[in-house]
């Protein structure tokens, strides 16, 4: 078999085991997929899909100037809706939320529509600089019951 051949054997053999691949050959991010929802012209939220990718996370960054309508179809209320949502694993994640509780919620899959960090708090990720501020992150349900998950 020609070299080149052989390569492109190995490539579909790769692809077709689902093996993910770069050509710089570093290894594909193998955390979960997150679709974002954002603000195109929103900078924290461009720091957030950053701070995930930089956790592993294969991230889909969609904008739209409807967050609200994106909320509405989440339950997402509007007292804990925040600059972006993201979609992993059938829940829903609000705003600046660290990844060490996104990873807790798919470990754990409690019964909640998702996790939220209200407003856009200093010191969460994407936040970062200025005076730290503590936040908690919610659990929330669909019906807008919320309940601490964490707090930082």
């Amino acid at each position: 078999m020609r070299p080149v051949t052989r390569l492109a054997v190995v490539f579909c053999t790769i692809a077709f085991l689902g093996i993910g691949f770069s050509l710089d050959g570093a290894a594909a991010p193998a955390g979960p997929e997150i679709t974002v929802f954002k603000d195109p012209q929103c900078g924290c939220c461009k720091l957030w899909v950053e701070y995930l990718r930089k956790h592993g996370y294969r991230v889909t960054v969609k904008d739209t100037s409807d967050l609200s309508g994106v909320n509405r179809v989440a339950g997402v209320g509007a007292a804990i809706s925040a600059c972006h949502t993201a979609f992993v694993n059938g829940y829903v994640i609000e705003g600046h939320v660290p990844v060490e509780d996104i990873e807790r919620l798919l470990r754990e899959k409690p019964k909640v529509a998702g996790l939220a960090v209200p407003g856009m708090p200093v010191s969460s990720p994407g936040m970062e600089g200025g005076t730290p501020q503590h936040y908690v992150v919610l659990s929330f349900q669909r019906s807008g019951e919320t309940q601490v998950f964490a707090r930082h």
